[in-house]
Formats: structure tokens, C-alpha cells, sequence
């Protein structure tokens, strides 16, 4: 029996257990669960606690640090290195693509492998690459490292999500906040991207902000490594057995389909004919057939990169739907409205930086809020919640006009779609990592991060389409001038997206999630127990 199956078993009886009211603990361990306070034995002290969860968060914000930040600055490069504005698209297209292609290839090497040197480096390596493209001097050195900083994100996320769901095996308020803080780093990360880049282009030029970051993730590189602890599960030393489970061809398949599929996204609307230009064709066809027999070879390989069977879990699907619609309206609303500030408005990079910052605070805010909530409130409402400030959000957007005032729809926008996406990120994040063995905590950090960079993509690729397509002939009404329609149009479009997802939350069933009683303790609403892959696999 591989060490896999065996996790998935113990898995399996251990969320059995913990359902019944046993959790198979000793009577000093289970007093310790029930108060809540126990520190896990890896770690000296609270600090040293605190900041491997730090480090984690910066893990998971590197490639959205980097969005935030090439958003103020993206312009300020073109200027300066004559740029198109293909080529400027590429800057943050190249980091997504790159990004979102490896995610699942990286979840695999760090289950199998091992965790911190693969994070611990990845750490290291994206800040001497950042400090590499402030010295860039021309349009293809920045595009192509921006590509490389997308693929050392990629190594540093799985193996981040991997530590913190073995190091929080069991469900409690402790795991219940790590993970609140962990998701932060995504939204809060575009925000501080931004706040930064703005800072650093105002008083010195573009080429600070890439040294800036590149300062920010060696301090986190340092703090990782003397902070982050051992990873003691099971790893497989290289052999042709080790090789022959890792399934190539399902990595081939998975990098080439993602790939692909998002270069035409993000070629789609600057090519010489568009859409209809041949190889953008040639790479949205191809990349459409790869990912289609990506998903037919994992359901038939026996040690698959991405479990098929965990998607048999209705309430799987359902959440990650919601989240995914979320992120396609999230990702385009976020990216205009800082675009918006600097064409329209005629902001310059710190005015902007200021103008966002609302979402930095608030979503501090909605992490800390969430974190208690997980195991309070029923995280069906909490997806509703979020869904509904989305919509919200993205609509206050679309209807705003450049004669408004910023506090009349843009403040109360920008506060709202951070609900939106962090209340979701929490709920999901919460229940995929749940949905997994702890030797394959990596691997689910792998599809969760997948998916949501995939939308992010299709949102931004959607965006960039119809925002170009009204900019060339305006048809809107009369109600905004010929300069905000295109940004209307696609705050209509993520309005569209967040709606639909609101639709999607009466058919989840999931309670609350982190609980270490049962109901019969304490009579409370408990979620379902959540399917792990071995379970799941057998009533399949």
C-alpha cells in the first residue's frame, strides 16, 4: 500500500471519527481540542507561529503583489522602454500564464519530494528575479522575466498550502484563523502591490518598484526559512517507480492545455486580426483538446495529478463554482478600476495607491471576521454573503459615471468586492484543503490555485475583449460619456459573472467548518462531513 492510500484511509477514519464525537485522541489531547489553544508541537513559541503564517501569506501573494503592482506601473514602463500596448500586456499575462500552467506540476513534486526547500527557494528565487527585471532595458527582458516570476509563484504556493494543512491537521479556531490570514494574501496582496508600486514610482521611478519587492520577499525568505517547520511527512525517494507515478504525460497534457488556452486569451484582442487571427485559433483549439484529454487521462491513470473523484462531491463543485464566477468578476473589476483612475480620473501612481486603500483595510477587516466565523456561522451564508457583495459591488461600478464622485460608488465598490472575494476564498480554501489526505495537501493547493488563476484569466482575457470592442464604437446609452463606456461595459460583465454565482448557493448544503465537537455536543449546525478522496473513490 503506497504512503498516499494509506494517508487516505486514516483520512478517511479519522473524519469519520471526528463526526461521531471520537476524535481517536487521547483524553489529555482531547481537552487540548476542545480549549482551543493548543500550539502545534512544531513550532518554540507564538511568534515563531505567527510568522511562518506570515510567510505563507506572502506565499500565496506573490503573483497578486506583482498584479498590483504592475497595474500603477505598466504605463510608466511602456513610456520608458517604447512599449506597445500588446507588449504591455504581456507584463502581467506572461506572469498569470506561467503561473496558473505549473501550479498542479509543482503540488506534485512538493508532496512527493518535499515542502520547505521547494518553498524556502521559490522565495528566494522570485526576489533576485524582481530585482533582475528592474534593470530591464527592453520590452522582451521585461515580458519574459514577468513570465519567470509567474513560474516561481507557481513553486511557492502549493508547497505553502501543503505545510499549513499538515502543520493543521485537525479542524479548530487556531487552523480556522491561520487559514483566514493565509487567504488574505491574495486580495490583500493586489492591494499592496498596488500601494507600493504607487509609493515607489512617485518618488523614485518604475524600476524601485520591482527593487522594492525584490527587498520585501528576501526578508520573507529569511523569516521562511529559520520559521517554516520540517515537513515529517512521508517522502518518496527519486526512482523509475517515483518517475513512472508521477504522470508525465498528465503534467504535459495540463502545462501545454493551460498554456495555451491563456495565450489566446491574452493574444486574443491585440492580434493583427483579432480573434480570427490564425494562431490564435491554432492556440485556443489546441489548448481547448489538451485540457479536455488532461481530464480523461487523470480519470483512468491510477496516480493521477488531479484526483477526478473529488469533483463526485457535490458540495466540491458547487463552492469552487461560486468562487470561480467570483474571481472572473473580481479580477477584470479590480484591474479597470485602478486603469480607470489613471486614464479618466487622471490620477497619478500614489493617488491611486491611495484610492484603493480601502481595500487593503477592509479586507484585514473581513480575514479577521472570517477566521472567527468558519465555525460560528454557516459558511452557506457566508458563500451568499460573498456572492451577493460581488454583484453589488461590480453593479456600484458599472454605474458610475467620470462627473461622480469617487465616494458616490467607487469607495463603496471597492469595499464591497473585497467581502466578495474574501469571505469565498476563506469558505473554499477551508473545504478543498479538508477534501484531502495530508500527503496530498500540496496537490489540493495546486487545484484550488488552478482554477482561480484559470478564471482570472478568462476574466481578464473576457474584459480586455469587450472593453476593446466598445472603446472602438460606443453603443451604450447616453448615460456615461464615450470615455467611461468601456469601462462599464465591463464592470456589466463582472456584474453578469457575480450574479450568476449568486444562483449557485441554495444548493450548497455545508454548515459550518473547523469544529471539533460533534452535534450531539453541543447541538449546533455542523457541516457535513467532508468527503475525503478515499471515501469518495468507494461510493463512486
Amino acid at each position: 500500500m503506497s504512503t498516499g492510500e494509506r494517508d487516505e484511509e486514516q483520512h478517511a477514519a479519522t473524519s469519520h471519527r471526528a463526526a461521531d464525537g471520537d476524535t481517536g485522541l487521547s483524553d489529555n489531547a482531547q481537552a487540548l481540542h476542545k480549549k482551543n489553544i493548543d500550539r502545534p508541537a512544531c513550532f518554540n513559541n507564538t511568534f515563531q507561529e505567527m510568522l511562518f503564517v506570515l510567510a505563507a501569506t506572502m506565499a500565496i501573494g506573490m503573483s497578486s503583489f506583482f498584479a498590483g503592482t504592475v497595474t500603477v506601473i505598466s504605463s510608466f514602463i511602456g513610456r520608458d522602454l517604447d512599449m506597445s500596448t500588446a507588449e504591455i500586456t504581456w507584463i502581467s499575462s506572461a506572469s498569470s500564464l506561467s503561473s496558473g500552467a505549473f501550479l498542479l506540476f509543482f503540488g506534485k513534486i512538493a508532496d512527493l519530494f518535499g515542502r520547505k526547500l521547494l518553498f524556502v527557494g521559490s522565495l528566494f528565487l522570485f526576489s533576485v528575479v524582481c530585482l533582475g527585471a528592474g534593470f530591464s532595458q527592453t520590452a522582451i527582458q521585461v515580458d519574459v522575466l514577468s513570465g519567470v516570476l509567474g513560474l516561481f509563484s507557481a513553486s511557492a504556493v502549493p508547497p505553502a498550502v501543503g505545510l499549513l494543512g499538515v502543520v493543521y491537521e485537525q479542524p479548530s479556531k487556531r487552523k480556522n484563523y491561520a487559514f483566514a490570514c493565509f487567504s488574505a494574501g491574495n486580495p490583500l496582496g493586489f492591494v499592496a502591490g498596488t500601494i507600493f508600486g504607487g509609493i515607489a514610482t512617485s518618488i523614485f521611478n518604475w524600476r524601485a518598484s520591482f527593487w522594492l519587492l525584490a527587498i520585501i520577499f528576501i526578508v520573507f525568505t529569511v523569516i521562511a526559512f529559520f520559521c517554516v517547520p520540517k515537513d515529517f511527512t512521508d517522502k518518496e525517494d527519486l526512482s523509475w517507480d517515483t518517475v513512472k507515478r508521477f504522470d508525465l504525460v498528465g503534467t504535459i497534457l495540463t502545462v501545454g492545455g493551460i498554456g495555451m488556452f491563456s495565450a489566446a486569451l491574452s493574444l486574443g484582442d491585440t492580434a493583427a486580426a483579432g480573434w480570427k487571427t490564425n494562431y490564435v485559433l491554432a492556440l485556443l483549439i489546441v489548448g481547448l483538446l489538451l485540457i479536455i484529454g488532461f481530464v480523461f487521462w487523470e480519470l483512468y491513470f491510477p496516480y493521477p495529478l488531479m484526483p477526478m473523484t473529488i469533483w463526485k462531491d457535490r458540495n466540491f463543485t458547487l463552492v469552487l463554482s461560486i468562487l470561480m464566477l467570483g474571481f472572473v468578476a473580481f479580477t477584470p473589476a479590480a484591474f479597470f478600476v485602478a486603469l480607470y483612475f489613471q486614464t479618466v480620473w487622471r490620477m497619478g501612481a500614489l493617488q491611486v495607491a491611495v484610492h484603493v486603500l480601502p481595500m487593503a483595510i477592509n479586507g484585514i477587516i473581513v480575514n479577521c471576521f472570517a477566521g472567527w466565523a468558519l465555525n460560528r456561522i454557516s459558511n452557506k451564508l457566508l458563500m451568499g454573503i460573498g456572492a451577493a457583495a460581488y454583484t453589488i459591488a461590480c453593479l456600484l461600478f458599472a454605474m458610475n459615471r467620470s462627473s461622480d464622485s469617487y465616494w458616490a460608488f467607487c469607495f463603496p465598490g471597492l469595499v464591497l468586492i473585497v467581502v466578495g472575494a474574501d469571505l469565498e476564498f476563506n469558505v473554499a480554501n477551508m473545504y478543498v484543503m479538508s477534501s484531502m489526505p495530508p500527503s496530498q495537501q500540496s496537490t489540493a493547493g495546486g487545484i484550488f490555485q488552478t482554477v482561480t488563476k484559470l478564471c482570472m484569466t478568462i476574466g481578464l482575457g473576457i474584459a480586455t475583449a469587450v472593453f476593446n470592442a466598445q472603446k472602438r464604437e460606443p453603443t451604450m446609452s447616453t448615460y456615461w460619456d464615450n470615455e467611461t463606456q468601456p469601462y462599464a461595459a465591463v464592470y456589466w460583465m463582472a456584474t453578469a459573472a457575480a450574479g450568476l454565482s449568486v444562483f449557485l448557493v441554495p444548493f450548497l448544503t455545508i454548515g459550518t467548518q473547523g469544529n471539533m465537537k460533534s452535534k450531539a455536543d453541543d447541538g449546533s449546525e455542523e457541516s457535513e462531513p467532508v468527503r475525503p478522496l478515499a471515501e469518495v473513490a468507494k461510493s463512486g
